[in-house]
């Protein structure tokens, strides 16, 4: 990389910062341009080259959140752990990450925001679904009579009910409950 491409490189990742900092603290719909400007250094010619739009942040956002989540669920995969362990871990981070985002002021009601984390995230969450899945089939863990597919309706149904957890205050209790249910069903014990 030359020193351009490193400067560049150094800017965006100064907004983005600045943004999920912002976002977190502010909301959304809070938050504008000129405040991230301000947050990260950065000019908002340079934001508007880089990203588009506020909204190009957010995708932006979404991604290197996304990102940390797969890097620590891979992490997690290849332990040499229980499956049930490996996967009461990933969801804890997995919601941690989701929450970083959505639980900012005014996140869930935004319709833009939610949208444009959701179709920023849902494929990536989809292929790290899949890896936790075929391994859990594989150790038994998961039952092989279900498919894939109702496995990964169920996750997205689960997923709409985070984002309504997200409003609440009680947002990491309920995922404790959810990930009880989800492991060891209704009259199951860990």
């Amino acid at each position: 990389m030359n020193k351009f491409e490193i400067r560049t490189q150094k800017k965006k990742e100064a907004i983005v910062q600045a943004a999920l900092k912002l976002f977190k603290e502010k909301g959304f719909v809070q938050v504008s341009v000129k405040d991230i400007e301000a947050e990260s250094g950065v000019s908002s010619v340079s934001l508007y080259n880089y990203f588009g739009s506020k909204e190009g942040v957010v995708k932006k956002c979404a991604n290197v959140l996304m990102e940390n989540t797969v890097r620590m669920a891979k992490e997690i995969l290849h332990q040499d752990i229980d499956f049930k362990d490996k996967l009461i871990k990933a969801f804890e981070i997995c919601s941690e990450q989701d929450y970083q985002l959505l639980s900012s002021p005014g996140a869930v009601e935004d319709q833009t925001l939610s949208s444009l984390y959701s179709e920023n995230t849902n494929q990536i969450r989809i292929e790290i679904l899949q890896e936790f899945i075929e391994l859990g089939k594989r150790e038994g863990a998961i039952a092989a009579s279900v498919s894939l597919e109702t496995i990964l309706e169920l996750l997205d149904a689960i997923g709409t009910i985070q984002s309504n957890w997200a409003k609440s205050g009680n947002y990491t209790e309920k995922m404790a409950e959810l990930s009880q249910l989800l492991l060891f069903g209704l009259i199951g014990r860990p």
